[in-house]
């Protein structure tokens, strides 16, 4: 009985679970290919493939790296280094927009 009972200590996952994350991930990759079939243009395109693009990545994070049932440190030791560096880059595009209206306005003829 006890050796029946080691066989049994790993997690297992229900495959439907990952037939469903693999649908949803073909249904978010036919809504990409949608938007360059529409022609959407402008900020609506990318804000439209950036959605798409993390929802996917999120998807396959937490679902396919077992982000989803993991510690919560671990998912903190992930996430919050993500999250800073997108806050560094929103800033130093911030900064940079502020360089060139500034650079516009002082070295203009």
């Amino acid at each position: 009985m006890a050796q029946a009972d080691a066989h049994v200590e790993g997690q297992q996952h229900p495959l439907g679970v990952y037939f469903k994350v693999w649908a949803l991930l073909f249904v978010l990759s036919a809504f990409s290919y949608l938007v360059d079939y529409y022609h959407v243009e402008g900020y609506l395109r990318w804000s439209l493939i950036l959605l798409f693009m993390f929802l996917k990545a999120g998807l396959i994070i937490s679902v396919f790296m077992h982000m989803m049932w993991e510690r919560l440190a671990l998912v903190y030791a992930v996430a919050v280094p993500t999250f800073a560096i997108g806050v560094f880059i929103a800033l130093m595009t911030y900064e940079s927009d502020y360089t060139f209206i500034t650079r516009g306005t002082f070295f203009a003829p």
